[in-house]
């Protein structure tokens, strides 16, 4: 039940970090999968490195911000593979501006990526998505508790996120056999930690009571879960992945 056989997977921001685990364990458990992000030349370099391993990939370069784009993956995704039965919302954007200094177009562009580009995918998707499809949104713990940095517009988008979630599971569930959900990673390595202020994530492991860092693979296993017929039964979930930080 936890296969992913045939099944095609579209995983959004998968040139890099999460997006590139997402897309590795997807792969690894029989699936096809459609990577897509703004960065073509790190598509190619993923999608080579998945090619080599034997598994069965396509490159779309997007940017989810434009519903046209999404539209347009869609298209390609069914014309190279003629149906999408997974749809991995990752594609994010983290910024920390001081809420008396952040500017209109600051705020709007981390709404538009992180919350606006996800509905017009899986707006795009849920169109052509046959009955036991599955969409996950990638959401965060700042959807659910705030970590010490100014990040008013991240946590806004992360937040509606899980309002689109149940939503779209709500629209779609008895209508359509799609179920929708999320996942609230915690702290993992990923480019967007690496742009943390020195000494940040120091401080913040007291409240991580496994006391480390989440390991991709381990994000990438709920996420597989939640794709796979072992999660036939779980729509409109939030799913919290982050070491017992949000209850610390």
């Amino acid at each position: 039940m936890f296969r992913l056989e045939d099944r095609v997977a579209v995983v959004t921001g998968a040139s890099s970090g999460l997006g590139v685990a997402f897309a590795r364990a997807i792969a690894e458990a029989g699936g096809i999968v459609a990577l897509a992000a703004r960065r073509s030349d790190r598509l190619a370099d993923v999608a080579a490195e998945l090619r080599a391993e034997g598994y069965r990939v396509g490159t779309y370069q997007t940017d989810i911000v434009d519903p046209a784009q999404c539209q347009g993956l869609v298209d390609g995704v069914m014309e190279e593979f003629g149906h999408i039965d997974v749809l991995v919302n990752n594609a994010g954007l983290g910024t920390a501006h001081p809420a008396l200094r952040e500017t209109p177009e600051q705020f709007r562009q981390v709404i538009d990526v992180n919350l606006n580009g996800s509905y017009w995918l899986a707006q795009a998707c849920g169109r052509v998505m046959a009955p036991g499809s599955s969409i996950i949104n990638v959401s965060s713990v700042l959807a659910l508790t705030t970590a010490g940095l100014p990040q008013a517009a991240y946590s806004a988008s992360k937040a509606g996120l899980l309002g689109l979630t149940r939503d779209l599971a709500q629209q779609w569930g008895a209508r359509r056999g799609i179920r929708v959900n999320a996942v609230a990673p915690g702290f993992f390595a990923t480019e967007m930690t690496e742009q943390y202020q020195p000494g940040y994530l120091d401080a913040m492991s007291p409240r991580v009571l496994l006391a480390r860092k989440g390991d991709p693979r381990e994000l990438a296993a709920t996420v597989v879960w939640l794709a796979s017929d072992a999660a036939g039964f779980v729509t409109g979930q939030t799913i919290v992945i982050d070491g017992g930080f949000t209850i610390s």
